[in-house]
């Protein structure tokens, strides 16, 4: 049987799509008509209306929520989406091919499933067994602080048996800078984050008008009642997160965003203050509910929310069931043509005055595949592998093309005198009902990036600066530690032997750092250092185009707690070089001084140059393994 030539507007296949429902996009004159008409259900077009007459449809409404900023959706033809609903029997195939056949329909797809990602199972702890391990040495005064490997890993073997000094985030230096701002907004697309959880509550997005209104009204007028903190749209109601089912991830995730720090509870949050409220905020956009899951219609819809209500970055640790992995970005935007215009009207919406757009970062995936998973891969979102307190690829995590950089998100070791696997290598974070637990995955990754880009544009406020996204993507993305050098070898895992060469070139650019994010941030410029090894900076590599005239001075300025945190000695200054060794792991800044403009530095009775500084953040990692971390 000939394929008619209309066919080519189906866009995808009903391969997980959601029963009863397909979305059409209609060409502008019959846009028109509707908006005449001042009904969706009627669109004034004899062909549509009959077909969809004759298939049974209920009912037709708009994608996109038309209280929601209307004027911008018709700028942008989001309005142009509707969905169209049938009884949950009907053949969704033979329905969109009758569709297809409207002239007046430009497009017609079927709303896929979306689904959490593997490894989503949590471990609680109890917290009444860890308060009396906190390190008195640790920034904050969170008790299960020492735990969470993934912002200070000391190399301490009690949590992993492989662990490595400094395969962490190394947050703890940029806290001496910035530890969250209250107008970086972050939505959580993903199961509803517990928004009563005490060291959440303080940080989470509120929407004043619903929280100052009447139950059960939607008193701002964006079509949801009770919007207080976000919305659940899988359900169209309040967000929950405990139900039968749930697995507390998106609670998980937030924690690890803006967890609140220095309040003598739980865990720390990457952005989440300094326990004063000025930690940024969490908007929960629900799309993970039980058992159920939002198709990409209610994702879009959630997408849209974000965009509307002031969010600037959107943590996504979500993706495609894992029989849908487009090979290309051009079909993944021609197959899930709405969501992908929702994700570029997020990009496009200017919501923090540190930055111009929207961020996007999405989990790689967790399905140890040779390529990042879709959305992720999609070359206008930031994808997030994942590594463990090794320093190495964890046992699930995607690496390859569409990965853009790699961030901490654990994995179990075997005790092998128990025969147990333990899970204290993997995340640490909040989950419901005031609980704390380990997680694993590229989920866990993710929200490590989000709550690092949450810093950037914090620190990006204070300094009264606005970033472009590029911008923004082009700090996070080199702002990284070496990995590839460590994938050399083998490792033995519990689900078998990883060929580390395989990951070598394919995790993204590097680790995360923290630290070197918010210095880019000021113009600093971070130089690498090994433990052990002598470090020179040379003054023609520091600035301009390498042949700029300046003579360095011998002063060199240390604090003393640069000094003992770095364990820096022997700085010695020859030419225009300057020479020192770090004994220990960590980060600071070091300022040299140079002469601009002669041999001498001018005042009083000399005429001569100016002194000028340079200031230098210097980040110190352990040397790999001589044994190809092996």
């Amino acid at each position: 049987m000939e394929v008619p030539a209309y066919a080519k507007k189906v866009l995808n296949t009903s391969d997980n799509a959601v029963g009863g429902e397909l979305i059409i996009y209609v060409d502008e004159a019959t846009m028109a008509q509707i908006d005449k008409a001042g009904s969706v259900t009627r669109s004034g077009n004899s062909e549509l209306d009959a077909i969809a007459e004759q298939l049974g449809a209920e009912s037709v409404e708009h994608v996109f929520n038309m209280q929601l900023n209307p004027a911008r959706l018709r700028r942008t033809g989001l309005d142009r989406w509707f969905v169209v609903r049938f009884g949950e029997d009907t053949d969704l195939e033979a329905a969109a091919l009758k569709l297809a056949s409207v002239d007046a329909i430009e497009r017609v797809q079927f709303s896929n499933k979306v689904e959490r990602p593997k490894h989503s199972k949590s471990v609680e702890v109890d917290p009444t067994t860890i308060v009396a391990t906190r390190s008195t040495t640790a920034k904050f005064n969170d008790p299960m602080y020492d735990l969470q490997w993934h912002y200070r890993n000391t190399g301490n073997t009690q949590i992993f048996h492989t662990a490595k000094e400094g395969a962490d985030i190394n947050v703890e230096p940029a806290w001496e800078l910035t530890t969250g701002r209250p107008e970086v907004i972050v939505a959580v697309v993903d199961e509803g984050v517990d928004f009563t959880h005490e060291d959440i509550a303080p940080n989470m997005w509120v929407n004043e008008a619903e929280l100052n209104g009447v139950e059960g009204v939607d008193d701002d007028g964006n079509g949801y009642k009770d919007d207080i903190h976000g919305h659940n749209f899988v359900t169209n109601g309040s967000v929950t997160c405990s139900r039968p089912g749930d697995s507390g991830h998106g609670t998980h995730v937030a924690g690890t965003v803006a967890a609140v720090n220095n309040n003598n509870i739980g865990v720390c949050g990457i952005a989440g203050g300094d326990g004063s409220g000025n930690g940024v905020r969490i908007m929960t956009c629900q799309i993970f509910s039980n058992k159920e899951s939002a198709g990409t219609m209610a994702t879009a819809r959630a997408i849209q929310y974000a965009t509307e209500m002031g969010a600037c970055i959107l943590q996504c640790s979500w993706g495609y069931p894992g029989d849908y992995n487009p090979t290309s970005d051009e079909q993944y935007e021609r197959e899930r043509g709405y969501q992908q215009e929702a994700i570029r009207y997020f990009m496009s919406k200017n919501n923090c005055a540190a930055l111009n757009g929207g961020a996007v970062i999405f989990a790689a995936g967790n399905d140890t595949l040779n390529t990042a998973s879709y959305p992720g891969a999609f070359n206008e979102y930031i994808s997030v592998s994942a590594y463990g307190p090794n320093g190495l690829p964890t046992t699930y995590t995607n690496y390859g093309p569409g990965v853009n950089i790699a961030a901490p998100g654990g994995d179990y070791y075997p005790n092998y005198s128990t025969m147990e696997w333990e899970e204290s290598g993997l995340v640490l974070s909040t989950l419901p009902n005031e609980a704390y637990g380990y997680m694993p995955g590229t989920s866990m990754a993710c929200p490590h990036v989000s709550g690092v880009a949450a810093l950037v544009l914090s620190h990006a406020l204070e300094l009264g600066k606005t970033l472009t996204l590029d911008q923004l993507y082009s700090i996070l993305l080199t702002s990284v530690n070496d990995i590839d050098s460590r994938l050399t070898g083998k490792y033995d895992t519990v689900f078998g032997t990883m060929n580390l060469g395989s990951y070598k070139g394919k995790m993204g650019t590097g680790m995360i750092d923290a630290f070197q994010a918010v210095m880019a941030v000021r113009g600093t410029l971070c130089v690498p250092a090994t433990v052990g090894k002598e470090c020179c900076l040379d003054l023609k590599q520091l600035r301009g185009d390498g042949t700029l005239s300046l003579k360095l001075l011998k002063e060199v300025e240390i604090s003393d707690e640069v000094e003992s945190r770095l364990g820096i000695k022997d700085v010695a200054v020859f030419g225009n070089k300057v020479y020192f060794t770090c004994e220990k792991a960590g980060s600071g800044t070091i300022t040299i001084h140079a002469v601009a403009g002669g041999d001498t530095v001018g005042g009083g009775a000399t005429m001569g140059g100016m002194d000028i500084s340079i200031d230098v953040a210097v980040v110190s990692r352990m040397a790999n393994n001589s044994n190809g971390w092996l």
